[in-house]
């Protein structure tokens, strides 16, 4: 009996994942139109997308030292019956420069060593294709650019085709302008700086070129030193290279079943349904939006599998607690040089509204990061923002999931906890209340209490907006429900729908939240119209044909809450 695939939850190289046996999502297929491409790729995709496991794989099928385990290593897979004419062909040199670390001071040290070490292991590998006074010369050599040089000369004397493959390009880069700003970023990446030396170097060097990061931040700097790269970051043919499909998740959830990992009774589909709105949603080219089909993302996908493998059911919290690592990347992002307050104010627009119309661009030098218009650009290339539609030649760039907006709210609650006075214990307690007992009233005054602190910063957060925004992010905080943000419910969008998170907690209650504002000079003259306008509203809202299935049974509470400035004026129920 075949045993049974292991999931390959933090596991980023190819042959580790097949020498195992752990299961493994086929992406072989995009070798072949990888090559139908110029030779020099640059590929940018946010974290935890599997980039490292992709040029993992890379390696192993191009790699001329690997050849003789290409059916060990690629049988069952696509490439297998399909191979290629470059394959087995090369000598790979592969360098991570987020291996580059250390004090920033003595960066260049730290990456000419880093270099040199890489270089030796790619001699140790190749000696025998090379004469053996070549070999002991390389090694006598002390520089990383000696050490370069004499395999460009030997190995285009002897016709020896070269790959490069480089990961995360940019990761030690972006350290520098988060840490040391764009004086130091730029004395690096521009004129004698070492690491745009280093890509005049690589140019006409390697036969093929594939590189990846998270951002085109760097790929710009460098542009007039090695101008001769091809973007593949938003080409429709390579927009679900890495990620995994809805079909990738269908088939290794039934895979899992089929083998007895997940429990018999489970609904496959029903899991996918759980997953989507968390980890799904991703499009990279504006050509795909005609496709249903969208990107998951893999690592919280492979999280989610494994919790529920271990538990018998989905878990408790969907957010892999990892990713807090990608938040404190989105902190930094805000610290760049010093930005100013649009970009921050930008931040909290996205998060109130949900989405943003902006265009993309396909990269950017660093002294425009400070630059709000810019900002949705690299917004994109983090993953906090995915394509949702056009606007004219615009693109709409959304929160592309849960995921994601938590950051975002992580973010706003950061910027109210200063001055709202909130204690996240006792409004804990009040959710649960809420949830349980149908006791509603004490958690949303609770809030509102606190969002009238915020009068004291009035000049940074104002109107209808600010409150969304504000109930938003300590709603977040609520682990009985999924807080949607403006679902659309019989031809309009009420503000929140609190969805009962029944997978983990048995609530009894649900609810829909109206919040309407006012300026203090228009109350007198406008509420009693604006709160018979709610109403309506939200009954409209509660009779729609989706909440039947959204509220699972749950008791709903139709809540409408009316602000007149910062203060609650009104807030009742409506039967």
């Amino acid at each position: 009996m075949e045993e049974i695939k292991q999931v390959p939850y933090g596991v980023s190289d190819f042959m580790t994942v097949r020498e195992r046996n752990l299961y493994y999502v086929d992406k072989t297929m995009y070798l072949f139109l990888l090559e139908q491409q110029p030779d020099n790729l640059f590929y940018i995709r946010p974290r935890r997308f599997g980039k490292s496991l992709f040029i993992s794989m890379l390696q192993a099928y191009y790699d001329k030292a690997m050849a003789d385990r290409f059916d060990s290593l690629f049988g069952g897979l696509w490439i297998h019956e399909h191979p290629t004419p470059l394959r087995g062909r090369y000598q790979m040199l592969y360098l991570d420069f987020s291996q580059v670390g250390g004090d920033i001071d003595q960066l260049p040290t730290y990456f000419e060593e880093y270099c040199k070490v890489m270089l030796d292991g790619f001699m140790r590998k190749y000696q025998n294709e090379y004469p053996e006074a070549v070999v002991k010369a390389f090694f006598e050599i002390e520089t990383f650019s000696g050490k370069l040089a004499l395999i460009r000369d030997n190995a285009g004397a002897l016709r020896i085709p070269l790959y490069l493959i480089i990961d995360e390009y940019d990761n030690f880069t972006n350290v520098v302008l988060n840490e040391k700003g764009e004086e130091v970023y730029h004395a690096i990446t521009h004129a004698s700086g070492f690491y745009r030396d280093v890509f005049k170097k690589f140019k006409g060097m390697f036969e093929r070129i594939f590189m990846t990061g998270v951002s085109p931040v760097t790929l710009d700097d460098l542009t007039s030193g090695f101008n001769i790269g091809w973007h593949l970051s938003m080409n429709p043919k390579f927009d679900k290279m890495l990620g995994f499909s809805t079909e990738d998740v269908r088939a290794m959830l039934l895979y899992y079943k089929e083998a007895g990992m997940l429990p018999a009774e489970n609904d496959v589909e029903a899991m996918i349904a759980e997953m989507k709105p968390w980890y799904d949603n991703y499009c990279f080219a504006k050509e795909c939006l005609k496709e249903e089909a969208r990107v998951f993302n893999c690592d919280m996908v492979l999280y989610y599998l494994r919790q529920y493998m271990d538990s018998g059911h989905s878990p408790e919290r969907m957010v892999d607690p990892n990713t807090k690592t990608d938040y404190n990347k989105l902190k930094k992002l805000l610290q760049l040089d010093r930005l100013d307050g649009d970009r921050r104010g930008l931040i909290r627009r996205i998060a109130e509204e949900g989405q943003i119309i902006a265009g993309v661009e396909e990269s950017f030098p660093a002294k425009d990061l400070t630059n709000p218009e810019i900002f949705p650009s690299l917004l994109f290339y983090y993953g906090m923002l995915t394509i949702k539609g056009t606007y004219g030649s615009q693109l709409v760039l959304c929160i592309p999931n849960n995921n994601v907006r938590k950051q975002y709210y992580e973010y706003l609650l950061e910027g109210y906890n200063e001055y709202s006075g909130i204690q996240i214990s006792p409004l804990q307690t009040l959710f649960t209340r809420m949830a349980f007992d149908g006791q509603w009233h004490d958690a949303l005054q609770y809030i509102a209490d606190a969002y009238k602190n915020l009068s004291s910063v009035r000049d940074s957060i104002e109107g209808e907006r600010s409150i969304q925004g504000f109930f938003m992010a300590y709603l977040s905080l609520n682990d009985y429900y999924i807080t949607a943000p403006e679902v659309e419910l019989s031809h309009g969008y009420c503000d929140f729908f609190l969805l009962p998170n029944l997978t983990h907690y048995q609530s009894n209650h649900c609810y829909i939240l109206e919040l309407k504002y006012l300026p203090k000079k228009d109350f007198e003259a406008k509420a009693a119209e604006q709160w018979q306008e709610a109403v309506g509203q939200i009954d409209g809202y509660a009779r729609a044909p989706r909440v039947e299935a959204l509220r699972q049974g749950t008791r709903m509470h139709k809540i409408v809450m009316q602000f007149s400035g910062w203060d609650l004026v009104r807030m009742e129920e409506v039967f």
